[in-house]
């Protein structure tokens, strides 16, 4: 945390203050965050920080990234899908799109007028990417795009969509492509329910489908057909990476709103702190989480540096994501009954912590990957 990481957290702080706090439990009601908070989070420059200054962004680096990310989770405002938006979907548009296509979607993603999102998932294919059954078959000058998605963030905002395609459903891991598609420019595109889920109730998280989806041939991410995977597998360490850094600034929080109880809860006469097996569980924790931290720190550092390694991330995302259930866990338990209580800030990291195990490749095939390496 250099002097300009910190002077971008305070003013990402003062805005989360005065712009998202007075409506953000209305918005968790609700089952999705505004447009209005979109449209002002762009204007503020907290969208796509790490973009070039030519389009408009700040022209960091996914440091920048990871002090917003992390400021989310420390204010309990992690409901809002802007790290998948700004750390994800943009950057397969820096790193694999023509000069014309950032000219055309880069600007709209930093300032907000595009939300973003990433169509991998289907109903059959989860962490298998080259199992995906969307196709997109080439007709002139356009693509057609038919298949379904699941369980995509920001799927019922989102108005730019990077989707996941088998141009050749015979070539395996080198027929798939990616195509952006401007959802309010096109036919046949649709949106499910926003899904009920256990956490993340504010995330909107949709079923999408393509029926017959005519998207213009530059519409193709990267210079021919078949680069997709490809590009998934360069683009998913720093989307593991921002998960892990997700799952520390969760565990932070669940730490410091865990203290502040047992200092104050009180039990057979004493402090719930002053008891010693509360000393001793969160002596193990604060250590884990201090363990966990440096290395997404080291991580980061990599990153920027152009050296984090694939094997790497996968570490960091399956370990600090395994140590964040463990924590709200162990921290849950602390609060007793007030723990299982919604009204309890506790019970809602508790329930978001689940899923982080799963998304971004689940944490069995991180120790898959990371197996190979041996």
């Amino acid at each position: 945390m250099d002097d300009e990481l910190t002077m971008l957290d305070d003013a990402f702080t003062r805005f989360l203050e005065r712009e998202i706090a007075p409506d953000y439990e209305s918005w968790v009601e609700a089952g999705s965050v505004s447009w209005e908070a979109w449209k002002a989070t762009g204007a503020g420059g907290f969208l796509c920080p790490a973009m070039p200054e030519d389009y408009g962004a700040a022209g960091g680096s996914f440091a920048h990234e990871s002090v917003i990310i992390r400021r989310l989770g420390l204010a309990g405002f992690d409901h809002f899908g802007i790290a998948l938006h700004s750390a994800i979907v943009a950057p397969y548009i820096a790193h694999y799109g023509s000069g014309e296509q950032k000219e055309r979607w880069l600007p709209g993603l930093v300032s907000g007028d595009l939300i973003g999102a990433i169509a991998m998932t289907e109903p059959g294919a989860g962490s298998d990417l080259q199992a995906v059954q969307t196709t997109a078959v080439r007709d002139g000058n356009h693509y057609v795009i038919n298949g379904s998605k699941t369980f995509i963030t920001n799927g019922q905002l989102a108005n730019l969509i990077i989707v996941v395609a088998k141009t050749d459903p015979k070539a395996g891991a080198k027929g798939v492509s990616l195509f952006v598609v401007e959802t309010d420019k096109v036919e046949g595109f649709r949106r499910g329910r926003n899904l009920d889920k256990l956490g993340f109730k504010g995330n909107d998280t949709s079923e999408l489908f393509f029926d017959s989806v005519r998207v213009p041939a530059d519409a193709l991410l990267g210079s021919e057909e078949g680069q997709g995977f490809y590009q998934l597998m360069e683009q998913l360490p720093q989307e593991r990476l921002l998960v892990a850094v997700q799952a520390m600034a969760a565990v932070e929080r669940a730490l410091a709103l865990t203290l502040d109880y047992v200092k104050e809860r009180k039990a057979f006469g004493k402090r719930v702190l002053d008891f010693q097996n509360t000393q001793f569980k969160l002596a193990e924790l604060k250590t884990e989480a201090t363990i966990g931290q440096v290395f997404v720190n080291d991580c980061i550092a990599k990153l920027v540096a152009g050296k984090l390694d694939s094997v790497t991330a996968s570490m960091a995302k399956y370990w600090c994501t395994d140590l964040q259930m463990k924590v709200m866990d162990e921290c849950l338990q602390f609060f007793g009954g007030y723990g299982y209580m919604s009204e309890y800030p506790i019970s809602r990291l508790f329930a978001d912590a689940r899923v982080q195990r799963i998304y971004a490749g689940t944490n069995e095939i991180m120790k898959v990957l990371i197996a190979r390496s041996l």
